[in-house]
């Protein structure tokens, strides 16, 4: 058996989702259709902030967090809704958007770009850190 490579996976996984660009993204997030989820690590959105009212669901976690019989089961999520991940460069949040669609969400995207091409066309950014309580500060 042959071994497919990562970028393999994402095509694929581009091929059964919404692919969106940054304007897309930002419509939607204004008209209040869809909720955005950040599947980054805690240490990436620390580093490089997040976009605004995006909801942190890692990776690692995120199947678990998404279905409504797992005890992991988050309230924020609902099949019934949208989603619009993102990650880094578009590559996780591909993936993720995917399994989201195979765990019977039917209405998931993501953001193309990812937070690069958020951050490259201008787009908001929230100081995650400052709210943080995972970052040392002096003052404490």
């Amino acid at each position: 058996m042959a071994v497919r490579n990562v970028w393999e996976l994402v095509n694929d996984a581009k091929q059964r989702i919404d692919n969106l660009s940054v304007e897309e993204v930002r419509a939607e997030v204004a008209a209040g259709s869809a909720t955005l989820v950040d599947i980054r690590d805690i240490r990436e959105r620390l580093l490089r902030g997040a976009i605004p009212g995006a909801i942190h669901a890692p990776r690692g976690m995120l199947e678990f967090w998404i279905d409504p019989a797992c005890e992991y089961h988050r309230a924020e999520f609902d099949p019934a809704q949208r989603y619009i991940l993102y990650c880094a460069g578009g590559g996780r949040s591909a993936l993720a958007a995917d399994t989201m669609r195979a765990m019977g969400y039917t209405d998931v995207a993501h953001l193309e770009p990812g937070y690069e091409g958020w951050l490259d066309a201008g787009g908001e950014v929230a100081d995650v850190a400052a709210d943080s309580k995972w970052v040392r500060r002096d003052d404490a």
